[in-house]
């Protein structure tokens, strides 16, 4: 690149002018699990070349605002605050329990944040928690409050039968954003990439999503996920060696290995991050959740690249350092792989009595 194309791509990354980071973060998997070979008997696929081993499924009383929940409290017991310093709470999601009332008051409500708080619901499929992350950096990094939490979390949807019914799960990830000089990991900066690319919707009043086969690899997923890392990594001048670590959108096992290989980084660079064989896609938490179970194993000084996917689409491509904090916050709250390793199996009539997938009326 010339010097001008070096720094008009420096200037489209987004850095606070405040240096911020994560002060605690915080991760909820729920405990059930749903193998892969039990959809492919029901269904009478084949059960070689599944795109996940098996997928986590919500309890009867668990929702998007009760994993978020969780995964908050998490966070708050990392970063060892207040919930009344809080300033914001944001939840993305795209499984809202309400079409018509927030889950980020309730969350807000049950970490006992509010009422002195700014909260709303955020969309973009399962960018809306990297989402909200980076609206987070732009509260902080302006000065206007000391800290603000930022959710990803689902309970994802797929139509019996379909595809999606392989890797739709849930889960939680929440990060509380605060100053660099007290975070367990600084968010240098970030980018975003977004395009009107239809390859996944659901209208209102549909119960289940639509998605455009094949269409959702290229040009969806490969297209956005590889260039907003591209551009964040060329305006940063960095390369794929430069990062212990990276994690990027898992809506299968196959879509980030073959990214990561597009970008020139090596299986033990995204190995830790990946969770989807165990757990499924956990939608706005999936890069989210990987995120958090490096940060369970990451050393001071470690950098770490995150990039989340959206249909419709788009994708937040975020440069993190770890501080020497990590050692001081990790240890207060269950981790990740605690959660993954917390599991109970369930045959397929469970799955569909837990999901509501039998109408009784």
């Amino acid at each position: 690149m010339t010097p001008s194309q070096e720094n008009e791509k420096e200037n489209l990354l987004l850095k606070p002018r405040v240096p911020v980071g994560i002060v605690g973060y915080g991760a909820y998997i729920p405990q059930y699990r749903l193998p892969a070979t039990e959809i492919a008997r029901i269904w009478g696929g084949s059960e070689e070349g599944l795109p996940v081993k098996e997928k986590s499924v919500p309890g009867l009383d668990e929702d998007t605002v009760t994993m978020s929940i969780e995964a908050a409290r998490n966070a708050l017991k990392r970063g060892g605050i207040d919930p009344q310093l809080l300033r914001a709470v944001w939840v993305g999601s795209e499984s809202h329990p309400y079409a018509v009332k927030p889950s980020a008051t309730i969350v807000a409500e049950a970490i006992g944040a509010s009422p002195h708080i700014q909260a709303a619901d955020l969309e973009f499929a399962c960018k809306a928690g990297s989402e909200a992350m980076v609206a987070a950096m732009g509260l902080i990094g302006s000065g206007m409050g000391e800290y603000a939490l930022a959710i990803g979390a689902d309970t994802a949807q797929a139509r019996p039968g379909d595809a999606l019914e392989f890797t739709a799960a849930a889960g939680a990830a929440a990060f509380i954003i605060g100053t660099a000089d007290e975070a367990c990991a600084e968010i240098i900066s970030a980018y975003s990439f977004v395009t009107d690319t239809p390859d996944f919707w659901r209208r209102a009043y549909q119960h289940y999503p639509e998605h455009g086969q094949r269409f959702t690899g290229e040009p969806a997923y490969f297209k956005h996920v590889t260039t907003a890392a591209r551009n964040l990594m060329e305006a940063s001048g960095l390369g794929a060696s430069d990062f212990a670590y990276a994690v990027f959108h898992q809506p299968n096992t196959k879509f980030p290995r073959r990214v990561a290989k597009q970008l020139g980084f090596k299986d033990e660079q995204i190995q830790p991050g990946l969770l989807s064989p165990m757990i499924g896609n956990t939608y706005a938490g999936a890069s989210l959740i990987g995120l958090t179970a490096l940060f369970d194993i990451a050393k001071p000084g470690d950098r770490i690249l995150m990039v989340s996917y959206g249909s419709g689409a788009g994708s937040d491509a975020l440069d993190i350092r770890v501080t020497k904090q990590i050692d001081l916050c990790r240890d207060r709250a269950l981790k990740t792989a605690e959660y993954i390793a917390r599991r109970v199996e369930i045959d397929y009539a469970t799955y569909a009595r837990y999901r509501g997938k039998l109408a009784l009326h």
